[in-house]
């Protein structure tokens, strides 16, 4: 991998009406012609994705959007999607022009607060005209200061850049959860053991993304990874001169690694470590409480973040769904939903299940979290749920005690129900 993925970039969607220049100011953020532009209304026409490196901000990926006023039953789809993309941002830049601000731009404001996300106004075309005391008026009173720039004017780029920038800095510097993937949780200089079992799923000539982060996320904590397959755990083990600090496997053998790991020993799965770094833990755990009371005939439904093709005995198609109908003992309405779109009717279900989330940001997947449990549905993810079929969650969450708390509060508040 060259390049940072981006799930672990920050994510900056560019929100404005149709031929305001918000193509012109991503193409002068990125200082070349990234997105077409022209002065024709509606020429972007689908979200338009720009992964960089805006040092000192680091890398990010600018979201350009169509114009929100687009007309049309054409231009009412456009719109649609370029509003999901308030779910996946950071941070909001808004595009306006020197003698408007109305309706379009406070729904952006609007949303963008419900769900706290910062929001950066930027009035471009300042060549044509000086912001009318209107539009300044009225981000005053929202308490917005905005960038004022000319998209196509080079004269004045590096000074707009510059300044949003700097806006990018200050508007994102407590995003995130954890800053680390499991370096919190083992010692310098003591050795993790990560079991990655070689199965159909794993990529010809590589490992998972997940795997690879947490091997990298080692590496900048001064710690040790030793790598094996299940089938050389025992031999890991025994070439240590210590225990290893902490054990993580892959959902799939959790049972194996709990059985063949001393109890001194910390261990989990790669999966409940993304639960940790991009959602919420403690949230994830008490919903894989509600596994032991689906009954035959209840819906579940299983979310992935990635669209591919499913292969026999596919984790999340396969394999999982099976371990819920033999913990459930009796068959399951499953529903399968891949991509960033939550399931329209999702209150009808029992349980929601979400993958590792290794192609989805901490923002998105902490918003699918919210509007999940919002609707009453528990959510938990496939580590998770794997580890709770599998009768070991209590184990693999003894590194994490909040979460483990979370987990048996659930329980004995379902038993007490």
């Amino acid at each position: 991998m060259q390049t940072t993925p981006k799930s672990m970039r920050l994510q900056i969607a560019i929100f404005g009406r149709t031929n305001v220049g918000k193509s012109s100011v991503l193409n002068m953020i990125a200082g070349q012609d990234v997105a077409i532009t022209s002065p024709v209304p509606g020429t972007t026409t689908d979200v338009v994705e720009k992964s960089m490196e805006l040092l000192p901000v680091g890398p990010v990926v600018f979201l350009d959007t169509a114009g929100l006023d687009d007309s049309g039953e054409l231009g009412a789809l456009r719109t649609e999607r370029a509003r999901r993309i308030f779910d996946r941002a950071d941070a909001v830049l808004l595009v306006a022009e020197p003698s408007e601000w109305g309706k379009w731009e406070q729904d952006v404001v609007a949303a963008s607060a419900a769900r706290k996300t910062p929001v950066i106004p930027l009035i471009n075309k300042t060549d044509l005209a000086a912001p009318a005391p209107a539009v300044l008026a009225a981000l005053k009173a929202l308490g917005l200061d905005p960038v004022l720039c000319s998209a196509v004017n080079k004269a004045g780029r590096e000074a707009a850049v510059n300044e949003i920038k700097k806006r990018l800095l200050a508007v994102t510097a407590d995003k995130g959860g954890p800053k680390a993937i499991l370096g919190d949780l083992v010692p310098p200089g003591s050795t993790a053991v990560l079991i990655i079992p070689i199965d159909k799923e794993a990529p010809k000539g590589r490992i998972i993304l997940p795997q690879v982060q947490a091997m990298r996320d080692l590496l900048d904590h001064g710690q040790l990874a030793l790598v094996c397959r299940e089938t050389e755990y025992a031999a890991a083990l025994a070439a240590l001169k210590a225990p290893p600090a902490l054990v993580v496997c892959d959902s799939q053998v959790v049972d194996f690694m709990v059985e063949n790991t001393p109890g001194n020993v910390p261990c989990t799965t790669f999966s409940i470590l993304f639960a940790r770094f991009k959602g919420d833990l403690a949230a994830y755990a008490a919903g894989a409480a509600a596994i032991r009371g689906l009954k035959p005939g209840d819906r579940v439904a299983v979310m992935e973040a990635c669209s591919h093709h499913a292969i026999e005995d596919d984790i999340g198609r396969v394999k999982l769904p099976r371990w819920l109908r033999q913990t459930a003992g009796g068959d399951l309405k499953i529903d399968t939903f891949a991509g960033h779109d939550l399931p329209p009717d999702i209150a009808s279900y029992k349980l929601a299940i979400q993958c590792g989330g290794c192609m989805l940001t901490r923002t998105e997947i902490l918003g699918r979290m919210e509007k999940t449990s919002s609707s009453g549905v528990p959510i938990t993810n496939y580590g998770t749920a794997i580890s709770e079929c599998k009768g070991v969650l209590e184990r693999v969450l003894s590194p994490f005690p909040l979460a483990l708390a979370a987990y048996r509060a659930a329980r004995a508040a379902a038993g007490a129900a």
